[in-house]
């Protein structure tokens, strides 16, 4: 994919990143993070808690995404959940966001990724690779 650089995102990329991932919670109807969560946020980016991945173009960040990486008795092996996916609007359907969860998969070394999304979006991830359904997911805590 010409013009476009893949790659993950460390610290340094913190302002940045922050800046793509405000615009993303705003796309989903969440509310900012507080200062103390973006600095929860940069701890575990630090300590490779969890791993984001970024496309770059035109001197700027395209889009996001990260994984958190664990293990599963699915397949025996790392596995990971993908979040915090968003592309620029005026970015989209250019293949960046099929491309990046490509990146991201290989790059994080997970032999599965799972994605929990809304109804709305299925077809979205489906479209870049998520295809083996998994029954429902649901969350205990906060």
């Amino acid at each position: 994919m010409s013009g476009f650089t893949f790659r993950r995102l460390t610290v340094a990329d913190m302002p940045a990143l922050t800046a793509l991932h405000l615009r993303y919670k705003q796309a989903i109807g969440e509310d900012a993070p507080d200062e103390a969560a973006l600095l929860r946020l940069q701890d575990a980016v630090e300590k490779e808690r969890i791993l984001f991945y970024g496309c770059e173009g035109q001197g700027k960040l395209l889009g996001i995404c990260s994984v958190t990486l664990g293990f599963s008795t699915y397949c025996y092996d790392t596995s990971g959940v993908f979040e915090d996916f968003y592309i620029l609007p005026e970015m989209r359907h250019q293949g960046i966001a099929r491309s990046l969860a490509a990146f991201a998969w290989q790059e994080s070394g997970a032999k599965t990724l799972t994605v929990g999304c809304a109804p709305i979006d299925r077809a979205m991830y489906e479209a870049i690779g998520f295809r083996i359904p998994l029954g429902e997911m649901l969350s205990w805590g906060e």
